[in-house]
């Protein structure tokens, strides 16, 4: 430690995708060296489309390693509804991942990926028991001085403005679900609106909580809210003392994403 984690999440390949953000994008990240870089999901538009996933694939390949990346509901095939319904994530795993729950680690610090996604609804995510079952068993070799950060696509509570119908299915179990696994962040996207927040707020009677850092969309044009038209991530820096979130939105006048705001959150200390 420190440690940095550039977190973009909504990348949406396809025609709302704006390529010299993307440019841009790529640049930054380079200069940042992060330690790691997240992408939270929605890599396409379409997940029918191939050319889509060709240029989702190229995107990936030239932003810097490390990653960790997992799926979005738009990276489910809508028109195809065999692949929808019997196997929603063989695109993604064919043409971006194959592992859907990718770990990183490094000393005091492990990141866990998780689906939200799947076949059954047009935009709705859950958690499944199976995908519960999974971040348990993971999480749970890593002892109280271990960081522990979560990343899957839908958001577990609702930021300020007309979101009130989108967070994940049974949301409250999840919030559950991550306090029970003593986890300090979870990375997330979908609504494409930037929100910092923590989930004591919704759910009051938890242990300790946890922060939930949601990023806009980072190079489409469908940004909504505050954020309409615009294109946002998240730095995240976590050393012992504090997890310190930077929200960044990209400026033409720079031709970079620059800083708008800075939450400081203090480190858990041991167990429950």
């Amino acid at each position: 430690m420190p440690y940095r984690i550039l977190h973009v999440s909504d990348l949406h390949v396809g025609p709302p995708f704006c390529k010299p953000i993307a440019e841009a994008l790529v640049r930054q990240a380079h200069a940042l060296r992060p330690d790691l870089l997240v992408i939270s999901g929605d890599f396409v538009q379409r997940a029918d489309f191939p050319s889509q996933w060709e240029a989702a694939r190229t995107l990936r390949a030239a932003l810097p390693s490390p990653q960790l990346v997992v799926p979005g509901n738009h990276d489910v095939p809508l028109f195809n509804l065999y692949l929808r319904l019997f196997a929603p994530l063989a695109l993604y795993r064919q043409m971006i991942s194959r592992d859907l729950n990718p770990v990183f680690t490094l000393p005091g610090l492990v990141v866990v990926g998780a689906v939200t996604a799947h076949g059954l609804t047009l935009d709705g995510g859950k958690v499944s028991q199976a995908q519960a079952a999974a971040l348990r068993t993971i999480l749970g070799r890593y002892g109280p001085d271990t960081c522990k950060i979560v990343v899957w696509h839908h958001p577990v509570m609702n930021p300020p403005g007309p979101y009130r119908d989108r967070v994940i299915e049974a949301a409250p179990a999840a919030i559950r679900l991550l306090d029970a696994c003593n986890v300090e962040l979870l990375l997330c996207g979908h609504l494409h609106v930037t929100f910092i927040g923590n989930t004591r707020n919704v759910v009051h009677d938890l242990h300790q909580g946890t922060i939930i850092c949601q990023s806009g969309t980072t190079t489409s044009r469908r940004g909504h809210g505050p954020e309409q038209g615009k294109h946002s991530c998240n730095l995240i820096e976590v050393d012992a003392q504090a997890i310190k979130i930077s929200s960044l939105l990209y400026q033409a006048a720079s031709d970079r994403f620059e800083s708008t705001a800075e939450y400081v959150f203090p480190r858990r200390t041991g167990e429950f």
